[in-house]
């Protein structure tokens, strides 16, 4: 039996008025995915346990069967793992992301803009951070260049219990109530302050201007944490499995959870990734004697951040293009198969952030038909809330999905 997994971040959402009511999932064209719920089993999970932030990074480790109480250390920890950063027993890793702040005015007042400084190509970043570090480096602290706007910062010794924001929770908002607080938040705030004063007049920053795009003009930190310690994938479920995504968070997770990381070239973690890459690369890991699959597709969830509806749906529909094509693949291959499509959480278009809601899943295995809840004609928020079926804890649903009990 071959399990496969694909996951839309941050796909659900609520109902939207442009929509005529309905959630960007019953909106769009889903052939596939309505499949799946119509001949498969489709219910609810609720994959960010009570008390914890409802980040990728929790709501992911519960989808792969761990339980974020035992198990989560933090989100740059996991980052730090798959960009091959070796953290020390005092070492914390702090997420570092490039953004753009509205530039007038004292640090305090600023406006977050863009999180993302639209999208910043790696290798702009790169030659950024790298500023970064040669300013504002040191013995104890290290900038680590990653992918687009998302880096890290490892310092040594450093705290974390530190109170910080992530900077997609506060788009458009001041930036005064979300500045580093407790342990550590001087130096946290004056590296944030220090790099606002030179990154504007960057010639990358500057070249960005004339081309009508924003600069990336300060660093904001946050998601800090410890080296992780996840048990092995094989040793939890016996099987052994890959991953395949365009982000070091999910990517890193992987790597812990000893499950082999694919590399697909044009995997850009937004709307222009290469979502039929993806779809060709699991399906030769799984020819080549995989059992198990996990593809995360990162492109709903930053439509959501970005409010973008019309990308959101794009998004989806892409999805549910991947879904078809594994679906024809897994059958040219001819091994029984089993498939779980889910979000991880929702991200929803009106507030532009993660929420802790419960998420839709379906379940399809192949050769069965499951109308037992002839509701679920199609794959939605809705469709899922009827059914009845729903899992509390959402790191028990890979245990349901392999058959098997915990």
């Amino acid at each position: 039996m071959k399990y496969i997994i694909l996951l839309g971040d941050g796909m659900a959402d609520g109902q939207v008025s442009k929509l005529g009511g309905k959630t960007p999932l019953q909106y769009a064209r889903t052939p596939n995915m309505d499949f799946l719920a119509a001949n498969g089993k489709i219910g609810m999970v609720r994959t960010v346990p009570e008390g914890f932030p409802p980040g990728s990074d929790v709501a992911n480790l519960s989808v792969l069967g761990y339980d974020p109480r035992l198990y989560y250390t933090g989100r740059s920890p996991l980052e730090a793992v798959s960009m091959g950063i070796e953290l020390g027993d005092n070492d914390v890793a702090f997420r570092c992301n490039l953004v753009t702040l509205n530039a007038q005015g004292q640090y305090q007042n600023q406006t977050m803009v863009d999180y993302s400084a639209d999208e910043i190509t790696t290798g702009e970043a790169k030659e950024l951070i790298k500023t970064v570090d040669q300013n504002l480096g040191n013995e104890n602290i290290h900038f680590y260049s990653g992918v687009s706007y998302r880096h890290l910062l490892v310092w040594r010794g450093g705290p974390t219990a530190t109170r910080l924001t992530p900077p997609h929770d506060i788009s458009g908002r001041l930036i005064t109530d979300y500045l580093p607080r407790g342990e550590g938040s001087e130096t946290l705030l004056g590296l944030m302050e220090a790099s606002f004063k030179f990154l504007p007049d960057h010639q990358v920053n500057l070249d960005r201007m004339k081309n009508g795009l924003r600069p990336a003009n300060s660093i904001w930190l946050w998601g800090q944490g410890k080296r992780p310690a996840i048990p092995k994938f094989f040793d939890q479920f016996g099987l052994y499995g890959a991953v395949i995504s365009a982000v070091d968070l999910v990517k890193g997770i992987g790597i812990c959870a000893g499950l082999e990381v694919i590399e697909v070239a044009g995997a850009t973690g937004n709307i222009h990734t290469n979502f039929r890459g993806k779809t060709m690369a699991a399906l030769e890991v799984l020819n080549k004697g995989s059992d198990f699959v996990y593809i995360h597709v990162e492109a709903p969830d930053e439509a959501g951040h970005r409010g973008e509806l019309e990308n959101k749906i794009k998004a989806i529909e892409a999805i549910d293009d991947m879904l078809g094509e594994l679906r024809f693949g897994l059958n040219q291959q001819n091994n029984p198969y089993k498939i779980m499509l889910l979000p991880d959480h929702p991200t929803p278009l009106k507030i532009r952030t993660h929420s802790s809601d419960p998420v839709p899943f379906a379940i399809y295995q192949q050769g069965e038909n499951n109308m037992a809840n002839k509701t679920a004609c199609s794959y939605s928020e809705e469709s899922a809330e009827q059914s009845g079926l729903k899992f509390n804890s959402g790191w028990e649903l890979m245990a349901y999905f392999l058959d098997q009990k915990k």
